[in-house]
């Protein structure tokens, strides 16, 4: 998760948006969306923007609506990376904020989701997908989806227990097509459930960070988003 590509289109935050509301989880302010009810529950790793970006949050109400209790946390303690801040550029936010601290919260938020009777758990990472492999390894969840990935490796890949789809894009140099492609293999070795697909014509972070303005980006970006959510619905429940 370095790199320009890492950053750019950065989403405007706004802690009102979205349908669902924030509260407590395990320590971590978080977006919670749809009902408990359902039992299955749908944890959302936001990129490192954070929990508050609209577009991330219209996701999180779409997996709910399609019946599941959607969780959101926010990761960064109320400090997302901001590129507007020059004291604290990337290199110097993500000593604060990797995906190895992450990875210990979601375990806890995890535990949380179970002792609210949570039967079945997927998990989803944008860009912070290193959580999500950590997860998919131990195993803590019953299906994973990472979409344009940072930090991701074959040995993560290797390790993956549970069933994985693996979204990326054409022109990504954090996980680049060629890195995917092995991911891939790795996978259809193995007897892990699994899905690759390389989106041509799209960049880092198009699933979520997109012009809502421009049909073609949206477009683009609900392929990704409904294949996620068939992934879920075929492996959650």
């Amino acid at each position: 998760m370095s790199g320009p590509q890492c950053c750019s289109n950065p989403p405007t935050l706004d802690s009102a948006s979205g349908a669902g509301h924030v509260e407590n989880l395990a320590g971590l302010n978080t977006y919670v969306s749809g009902s408990l009810q359902s039992k299955l529950a749908v944890f959302l790793i936001s990129d490192i923007f954070g929990y508050e970006a609209p577009n991330f949050r219209k996701l999180a109400d779409k997996v709910a609506a399609a019946g599941f209790y959607v969780v959101a946390p926010d990761f960064f303690y109320g400090e997302p990376y901001d590129p507007n801040n020059p004291d604290r550029p990337l290199s110097v936010w993500i000593k604060d904020h990797g995906p190895d601290k992450g990875y210990e919260d979601a375990k806890l938020v995890i535990d949380a989701l179970k002792s609210k009777g949570v039967s079945s758990i997927g998990a989803a990472g944008f860009c912070w997908a290193k959580v999500v492999a950590g997860l998919a390894k131990d195993p803590l969840i019953q299906a994973a989806v990472m979409l344009h990935p940072s930090f991701v490796t074959v040995d993560d890949i290797k390790s993956v227990k549970v069933p994985i789809a693996i979204l990326g894009a054409e022109h990504d140099h954090i996980s680049p097509p060629e890195l995917l492609k092995q991911f891939d293999e790795i996978l259809k070795a193995s007897e892990v459930d699994s899905y690759v697909k390389i989106f041509p014509k799209v960049a880092h972070g198009w699933s979520v960070r997109y012009d809502v303005n421009d049909l073609a980006a949206v477009s683009r970006a609900n392929e990704a988003q409904q294949d996620m959510l068939e992934w879920f619905a075929k492996y959650v429940k």
